[in-house]
């Protein structure tokens, strides 16, 4: 079988022929072009696995070779070349397609680890990557089909990734089927929800620590970071990092190399980088509360993750999925839902998206006792809307249900206020605690005495 070909393409006679000694170990051929149009001719010819290209060429640069790529020859990964320091141009390379970047002067095990992980394309890009990873995005609205398209291609590239959606709508998953689809699915996918680590103990966290490195550190600390080596790091909750923190990952990303608390010397990583939130990033750069360097360089590529009530079309199979699950946890034969109760859930707005559809479902099922699903046992919440916006006929029947008197109101606003401090610190009752100003112990009386799944 003859050996997978790389074209490089550099006008600098000792650069190329460094490359060139350097993959021949790695037992790959190549083959070498000193301007863009001479490795057009050669991608015309002949069927590259990997493309290496400077950013600066005699007769244009390497993003005009990438964009040209990406027409005729989008099953190609590549890779630029870069100037020490230059993010401007390794962002815009990343955003044209780019599979990643490696800055001169060469780093030689940055160079073959990146050239390892593009060879993988081709095995990672065999069959259906949302079967594959074993998890799917369920719904065929066209917002949907627009974000399988968009998991699939950004699969291939290294670039980091940036998904953006109300809470509950499933940033997680995405993130998984990104991972799953490329070439570091066998790779560890680390997810990390900034927002639950104490400012403390994020560095040590991150980046790890050395035995004795400070007071209570009794062994060495392998961080999320090294964790995630040869695979994917998932920033959940990004926006939480506090300012500190973000000016240490804006300098991990850029050098790809971290260094734990009490150690000497940095130590080089490859990981690809997602992160998610539910908060508008670019309103925090403005209101100086995330760094705008670090914005660009985690946004490289926006993922947008739709709201339930933008796919209102995938209400049904979704809930079907969620009850077949059920039946299997629950032990019931068959769960099905009555006429009104699909009114009731059709007609919803899900400020909490399909993790309230979940919560929902598993609720009814609770309460039935049976097999069948009825509009009472279906209890959703009153959600706020927009001035002027007409009241669905289930949020309208949920108000006219807690409005029977002045204690049923008081405990209608209880209710809404600890859904909405549990929401806001994704489930984590100590915090909602605080949050709420009443002590653990009060909490937990209070979601048990208004029924909180």
């Amino acid at each position: 079988m003859a050996p997978p070909l790389v074209l490089v393409v550099d006008d600098e006679p000792d650069l190329v022929e460094l490359v060139t000694l350097t993959l021949a170990r790695m037992q790959l051929a190549t083959q070498s072009a000193g301007d863009v149009a001479g490795a057009k001719k050669l991608l015309k010819s002949q069927r590259f696995d990997l493309c290496l290209t400077d950013m600066r060429l005699p007769d244009g640069d390497g993003l005009d070779l990438l964009e040209w790529m990406g027409s005729h020859c989008p099953e190609v990964p590549c890779a630029v070349i870069t100037a020490h320091g230059n993010v401007e141009s390794a962002v815009r390379a990343l955003k044209l397609g780019a599979f990643d970047f490696v800055s001169k002067p060469l780093d030689l095990g940055v160079l073959r680890r990146i050239v390892s992980t593009a060879l993988r394309l081709s095995q990672a890009a065999d069959g259906d990557p949302t079967t594959r990873t074993g998890s799917q995005l369920i719904g065929h609205a066209p917002a949907m089909e627009r974000l399988r398209e968009l998991i699939q291609r950004v699969a291939r590239s290294q670039a980091p990734v940036h998904i953006s959606g109300e809470s509950g709508t499933g940033k997680e998953l995405v993130a998984r089927m990104i991972h799953g689809s490329g070439p570091r699915a066998e790779g560890p996918f680390v997810p990390v929800n900034c927002g639950a680590i104490p400012s403390e103990l994020m560095e040590s966290e991150f980046f790890g620590h050395k035995r004795g490195s400070f007071t209570g550190a009794v062994s060495d600390k392998t961080g999320l970071f090294q964790s995630a080596e040869g695979g994917t790091l998932f920033l959940d909750e990004v926006a939480d990092l506090p300012l500190h923190m973000q000016v240490k990952l804006l300098r991990v990303i850029q050098e790809k190399t971290v260094r734990p608390i009490g150690e000497q010397r940095e130590t080089p990583i490859d990981v690809r980088i997602l992160s998610a939130t539910h908060k508008n990033l670019a309103d925090l750069v403005a209101e100086t509360k995330f760094r705008e360097d670090l914005y660009y360089r985690i946004n490289v590529i926006e993922i947008r993750v739709p709201p339930l009530r933008e796919r209102r079309n995938d209400i049904r199979p979704l809930a079907d999925t969620i009850l077949g699950r059920l039946e299997k946890r629950i032990g019931l034969s068959s769960l099905k839902l009555s006429p009104d109760a699909w009114v009731a859930l059709e007609t919803y707005d899900y400020p909490g998206n399909v993790r309230e559809l979940e919560n929902v479902l598993e609720r009814a099922a609770t309460l039935s006792g049976s097999g069948v699903n009825e509009a009472e046992h279906i209890r959703l919440r009153a959600a706020p809307r927009a001035p002027g916006a007409a009241a669905t006929p289930a949020a309208v029947a949920s108000r006219a249900e807690g409005a029977g008197g002045l204690s049923d109101q008081i405990e209608h606003l209880e209710r809404d206020a600890i859904i909405k401090a549990l929401e806001q610190t994704r489930y984590n009752k100590t915090a909602a605690a605080k949050l709420l100003g009443v002590t653990y112990r009060a909490l937990r009386y209070k979601i048990q005495k208004l029924e909180i799944e």
